[in-house]
């Protein structure tokens, strides 16, 4: 059941990010974590069934489960073809009187249905051809902003005690003309993480197309080179701001080669020029870190005219998304399941959901003041958050609504959100 939910929600992205954004097929792909093929897969069979975006509000994940994919025909598995490592082969061939033939039939030993001698060599050219080239690549105004958390650290002092904390620093470059964007956070969790993305939104005054992080823990819940999994707060944060997250492919720096560099320029003209002061606040280290800041976006091309800032004005700054009305709140999501007396425990406190979900799973959203809960998309219950350990929030029912054996329980709260 997870797993269907997990797919409807993406085949709502991809509609949002194709009808709503205007991304290309290969695009969404890397924003939703899935397959080009299975991008085009999509649209064509909402197109078939006239599906645009946004959805109509009475389109649940069941819904849009029966609609899409009314049959589901099974298909006997086929065993896959057995994979090449063509780096291991480069390897291997380095080895004094090895050879590709050699090589191949010790393949064919492992794999008895492998490739043959002639495609097996011809696969390996192919790979040997191409692996050192390099795709220039020319970044749309607006289109994207990638977002690193540099190496070194900045130590934040306690005045009474002495000790210090580590402050990280997030640094966010535009594709286009490089302006960069700097700022402390004690710690790499995710709170800081999107606090990070809103000022550097509110920075530049606007919201790029396209987010590219380098597939931090706090942002992606599992790092792959094809299907990364993105976080749910950080997902829903973007949906908000209408960009799309498109994480870099894990252990390609070419991707990411723009925020790399900014990490450097940030570490040499910020990092090191704070080496010698002593910071005892976040906001008091944030608020040098922005001086510095503006010198280094203000800083003169050296190989041609302007400066990060004013090609950012001229050219980024006209093609940005405006900001939404109200900022983003922050919200967790975690998976729950209903207890038999129909309640979901979210951090040590017990919230009811309709007594018919009890035993099933269940997803909680939640901030500083509510609780949501959620059951194939759709919201089913409303809470205003409680700090109380162990005590339940029930909503009141009616007798002919409460479940046989539950008149005799606690019930209080009426649903503070409709």
């Amino acid at each position: 059941m997870p797993q269907k939910r997990l797919s409807m929600r993406k085949i709502g992205e991809v509609l949002r990010l194709r009808f709503g954004l205007g991304l290309g097929q290969d695009q969404i792909a890397r924003s939703c974590c899935i397959g080009q093929t299975t991008v085009h897969r999509y649209l064509e069979r909402a197109a078939a069934v006239g599906l645009t975006w946004p959805l109509p509000d009475e389109y649940d994940d069941r819904r849009l489960n029966e609609l899409l994919f009314p049959t589901r025909p099974e298909y006997p598995p086929s065993a896959p073809r057995p994979g090449l490592d063509f780096a291991e082969i480069q390897r291997q061939l380095q080895t004094k009187h090895v050879t590709l033939q050699l090589l191949w039939e010790e393949y064919r030993e492992t794999h008895r249905d492998g490739y043959g001698c002639s495609r097996f060599c011809e696969l390996y050219q192919r790979w040997n051809r191409n692996r050192d080239v390099v795709l220039r690549q020319d970044h749309k105004a607006g289109e994207k902003m990638f977002v690193d958390w540099a190496g070194p650290t900045i130590p934040i002092h306690d005045r009474k005690t002495g000790e210090t904390a580590p402050a990280s620093l997030f640094v966010a470059v535009l594709g286009a003309g490089t302006y960069t964007f700097a700022r402390a956070a004690l710690g790499r969790r995710l709170e800081n993480w999107i606090d990070c993305h809103l000022n550097a939104f509110e920075y530049i005054q606007g919201v790029p197309k396209l987010v590219v992080p380098d597939n931090p823990r706090t942002g992606v819940n599992r790092a792959c080179r094809y299907e990364p999994d993105l976080n749910r707060t950080y997902h829903e944060m973007s949906e908000h701001y209408g960009t799309a997250i498109m994480p870099a492919r894990p252990y390609k720096p070419r991707d990411k080669a723009k925020v790399e560099n900014a990490v450097l320029l940030v570490e040499r003209w910020i990092l090191a020029a704070l080496r010698h002061r002593k910071f005892f606040s976040p906001a008091e280290l944030n608020e040098a870190i922005a001086t510095l800041l503006e010198k280094l976006n203000d800083r003169p091309f050296r190989k041609r005219e302007g400066s990060r800032a004013s090609l950012f004005a001229a050219v980024d700054r006209p093609a940005l998304q405006p900001l939404p009305a109200q900022r983003y709140v922050m919200a967790d999501w975690k998976t729950v399941r209903a207890s038999i007396d129909y309640h979901v425990e979210v951090d040590r406190h017990y919230y009811s959901v309709p007594y018919q979900l009890a035993g099933r799973q269940l997803e909680a959203r939640f901030t500083a003041v509510a609780v949501e809960i959620f059951h194939t998309g759709k919201r089913i219950a409303s809470h205003l958050r409680s700090s109380a350990a162990y005590r339940h929030t029930t909503i009141k029912r009616t007798h002919a609504e409460e479940p046989p054996g539950a008149s005799g329980m606690d019930a209080f709260a009426a649903d503070p959100l409709g």
